[in-house]
């Protein structure tokens, strides 16, 4: 499960059954009920890993929307045990809006490109090792 984490709104998406290619599937609400609904949609689709955009400033620093990241990673990994990698975002809404338009599925799209980033660093690493 790839998360564009936002303090309005979460893009969420998914990979394939192979984890080769990710797919932007839902932009939920960040309110009192995300968190129910990401635990459902996590049962929903038997998610094993957890990927969520590290928010990074454009000189390399953690800005404020990483703080709120690093209460979300806490909250999912008490309530779902599973593990959680940080991968960088910056621009990734942006490449999304570039790619499709603004729409309302872009924070989707924007989660696609992160999981999508995070499964390519995976393959290029079983291949050089």
């Amino acid at each position: 499960m790839g998360i564009d984490y936002g303090t309005k709104k979460v893009g969420v998406a998914f990979s394939d059954e192979a984890g080769v290619m990710a797919f932007p599937h839902d932009v939920l609400k960040n309110d009192g009920k995300l968190f129910d609904t990401l635990e459902a949609l996590i049962a929903e689709k038997g998610v094993g890993e957890i990927v969520i955009g590290h928010s990074l400033s454009r000189d390399g620093s953690p800005n404020i929307v990483q703080a709120a990241i690093e209460e979300c990673i806490g909250d999912l990994t008490l309530r779902t045990g599973l593990p959680i990698h940080l991968e960088p975002e910056q621009y990734s809404t942006q490449e999304a809006t570039r790619l499709q338009g603004k729409t309302p599925k872009t924070d989707a799209s924007a989660a696609a490109i992160i999981l999508n980033s995070y499964l390519m660093k995976l393959k290029n690493s079983a291949v050089d090792v």
